[in-house]
């Protein structure tokens, strides 16, 4: 703990972690995982036919039965498209007193959870809206938008630099207990800071590169993001989502939740953080669920499978973006991959692999996908979808550790769900 950190039980703040990153960078592991049924009956609100089932469905039911266990509690997968549509759960709900005895809670399909970075897709839509409008600038600077937010001795750094991370500020820092383990977050999952305050603790340490020679994934680019957004329209970061994405695209279960609110209405499953027994016999489980939104902009949102299906066929199809705008969804650009274990991935590693808001992976078959991942304690998450929306994937998983889920369980799921490795 820092001498910055507040105690939100006693006030309305939001935390923050300049270095938050997505799922994918947990590195490749291998192994088999145990299975539990999966239940494909529930179908979360869609606007296209509900009991159509999309290709490889066979692989895609035992993919999703087969996630489930002791470090994992809980999986919803949904796969949509032109050719159909699948949905899948496995694994419980809530874990209860008569979990050892077969009784479970079962998972919600169309239920809520924590997206984590999957929140900067829609920061980035917010602000690339704006340069539509003529309002933001992408090749301005943060110096000229936000002139008291870095220190006078860093270089200028565009509104782009910022969008697809090859700002080069620093990463990391001490606020939101980066470091901290299973149990650090267990006791502190209630406290927040302010987008100012991490702000201003991560621009104390010195640049990591030159603007725009490399790219680094990094939450604070995403801060001064949302911090431009509220400087430019003199609104909240949430009044902005709401009107221009959430609202238009009837996204009911989607929210930036004001500071302080802790609350998960109707969650797909509970997380859990599996820490240390305090007589040292072995772990226990602790409900994570109600947690601090403290990411904010960068990696604050809560959202459903079906909200974000319907999200990402949007924005890939153009419902959100004119032309030019719509063009910076797939300009990657052509820099180093800088420390940066996001984009150690594929045929492309070592390179770049981000645009201004999304995600580009490329399968070893050469399948190329756009989208994002997203973390919080208690879940991973992950969008993606073919460059023409022609099939989706949203998949959201409740792992027992920080350390997320591995790189081969999701490459699992993604496999399944585009063929990625046919046979």
């Amino acid at each position: 703990m820092t001498s910055a950190a507040v105690n939100s039980r006693s006030a309305h703040r939001s935390w923050a972690n300049a270095g938050a990153a997505g799922a994918l960078v947990v590195a490749l592991t291998a192994g088999a995982v145990a299975g539990t049924a999966v239940d494909a009956t529930a179908q979360p609100r869609t606007n296209k036919a509900p009991n159509t089932q999309a290709p490889n469905a066979q692989a895609l039911s035992a993919m999703t039965a087969a996630l489930p266990n002791a470090q994992l509690t809980s999986a919803v997968v949904l796969v949509d498209g032109r050719d159909g549509r699948w949905s899948g759960t496995s694994g419980t709900g809530k874990l209860t007193t008569g979990e050892l005895d077969g009784g479970r809670r079962p998972v919600a399909a169309d239920g809520r959870f924590r997206i984590g970075s999957i929140s900067k897709v829609f920061t980035a839509t917010v602000l690339l809206q704006l340069s539509a409008e003529h309002r933001v600038d992408l090749d301005g600077t943060v110096q000229q938008y936000l002139p008291d937010a870095l220190p006078a001795a860093y270089p200028p750094i565009t509104v782009r630099q910022l969008l697809n991370h090859t700002s080069g500020l620093p990463t990391g820092g001490g606020l939101g207990g980066d470091d901290g383990g299973d149990q650090w977050f267990a006791d502190h999952m209630d406290e927040s800071w302010t987008p100012q305050q991490v702000v201003a603790e991560a621009v104390g340490r010195p640049m990591q590169f030159e603007p725009g020679t490399a790219q680094q994934y990094n939450g604070l680019n995403y801060f001064l993001a949302g911090l431009l957004v509220e400087r430019v329209t003199h609104r909240s970061y949430a009044q902005e989502v709401n009107a221009r994405i959430l609202r238009p695209l009837g996204l009911h279960s989607t929210a930036v939740p004001a500071a302080g609110d802790t609350r998960l209405a109707h969650p797909t499953a509970h997380a859990y953080l599996a820490v240390p027994r305090p007589d040292g016999t072995g772990t226990e489980q602790v409900d994570v669920t109600e947690q601090s939104p403290w990411p904010w902009a960068e990696g604050g949102m809560v959202s459903s499978a079906p909200d974000l299906d319907r999200f990402l066929s949007a924005l890939l199809r153009g419902r959100l973006l004119p032309p030019a705008q719509q063009a910076e969804l797939f300009a990657v650009p052509d820099v180093p991959n800088f420390r940066n274990r996001n984009c150690d991935i594929g045929p492309t590693a070592g390179r770049a692999c981000f645009s201004t808001a999304l995600m580009r992976f490329t399968s070893p078959s050469g399948v190329v996908l756009w989208g994002k991942t997203g973390s919080r304690p208690g879940w991973t998450n992950g969008i993606f979808a073919t460059p023409d929306a022609s099939r989706d994937l949203v998949y959201s998983l409740t792992p027992t550790s920080r350390n997320g889920v591995p790189f081969a369980v999701q490459y699992g799921i993604a496999s399944a769900a585009f063929d990625l490795d046919p046979h």
